[in-house]
């Protein structure tokens, strides 16, 4: 087959263009530039060039052909607008999502993709057909499966997606970068979301929305106890940053109308913990709720999963947990799991 792999200079992707190469298939490599120079040069620097460097190196090593594809504005309409939109609304945003769908198997697939036979890259997750529906499946790696970043990805997009790493474990994965002998086979994995670099996401969102002084509050007596910058630099559950003596002080909820966060030093107590939640925008692969019976669900990125139940009440659809959750962040995704497979996600919205 013709395959189009995106390559990121690290060594997942790089260690998935040789299986790709492996298996016998017309391979070209390309690159997406989203990084948004113009607009956050004064902010620091992005990695990009150095990625860049690693890919050419590899892609020379591999004899495959490299395009860089720029997708920067396809970036901000697609992302960076949901992102800033999220945070003015109070809820915590997940851009690594949006770019899965948005961006990889959305953007590039209209302007290049489409005259592939496939698309591959370094996820690690796997792709299995079960009664014509298509379903991503976890791997064996549980803290490095990525089926939760691509959760919203269509019938469609997931027909034309291979995922050479997904029956790997990372460690495995660095075992073939050291006998493919990858130039970039002793790099570490980057951290952070892909269009900041080393860029802090606070620093991201104070030159998109600007501060805003409001109140700090304690959850239980009301009282005020300093003053932030705006409710859109936290998110429920943060520990670090609030900047309070006498701590350590945790972020219970906030007042997006009023521009005020809610502080505890007793986060952890019962009338705080959150086992229940309404969801919205909901998506499942095979267009069915998983209704009335036990599967399991993460709230965010990571081996951990909560034994659930999706219900249907008079607000809307709710995900009761068997155990309480301290992080639950509206705006969030919830991902859904039965027997190994993903069936679809939501996006958090108010506790119930």
């Amino acid at each position: 087959m013709k395959v189009a792999m995106l390559v990121s200079g690290g060594v997942d992707s790089s260690v998935a263009l040789r299986l790709v190469q492996q298996q016998g298939h017309e391979v070209t490599a390309f690159y997406l530039k989203i990084w948004l120079e113009d607009e956050l040069s004064f902010l620091g620097t992005c990695p990009w060039e150095e990625d860049l460097q690693y890919v050419r190196a590899v892609c020379e090593q591999a004899g495959v052909e490299l395009q860089v594809i720029p997708l920067q504005k396809e970036y901000h309409e697609r992302v960076i607008a949901y992102t800033i939109e999220a945070v003015k609304e109070g809820r915590t945003p997940n851009p690594d999502m949006l770019c899965n769908t948005m961006i990889k198997f959305g953007a590039f697939y209209e302007t290049v993709g489409k005259q592939y036979d496939m698309i591959a890259t370094g996820h690690y997750a796997q792709v299995t057909n079960k009664d014509g529906v298509f379903y991503l499946a976890q791997t064996p790696d549980a803290i490095k499966d990525q089926t939760y970043f691509l959760a919203r990805l269509s019938q469609e997009q997931l027909s034309r997606v291979m995922f050479p790493i997904g029956q790997y474990t990372k460690e495995q994965v660095r075992q073939l970068a050291q006998k493919f002998d990858l130039p970039n086979k002793e790099r570490k994995d980057s951290q952070g979301l892909c269009f900041l670099g080393k860029i802090k996401f606070r620093d991201f969102i104070e030159q998109h929305v600007g501060k805003r002084q409001g109140n700090l509050v304690e959850y239980e007596t009301g009282a005020v106890l300093g003053v932030h910058d705006g409710f859109w630099f936290y998110t429920v559950g943060q520990r670090q940053g609030i900047g309070l003596s006498g701590g350590p002080w945790y972020v219970v909820s906030k007042d997006s109308e009023r521009n005020i966060v809610f502080i505890s030093k007793e986060y952890h107590t019962p009338d705080k913990q959150r086992d229940s939640f309404l969801i919205e925008h909901c998506y499942w692969f095979n267009d069915v709720a998983p209704l009335d019976r036990e599967i399991f669900v993460k709230l965010r990125h990571g081996a951990h999963m909560h034994r659930a139940r999706v219900v249907t009440t008079e607000k809307g659809m709710q995900v009761m947990l068997t155990e309480r959750d301290q992080g639950i962040a509206a705006g969030q995704f919830a991902v859904f799991y039965e027997n190994g497979l993903c069936l679809g996600s939501a996006v958090i919205g108010q506790f119930s």
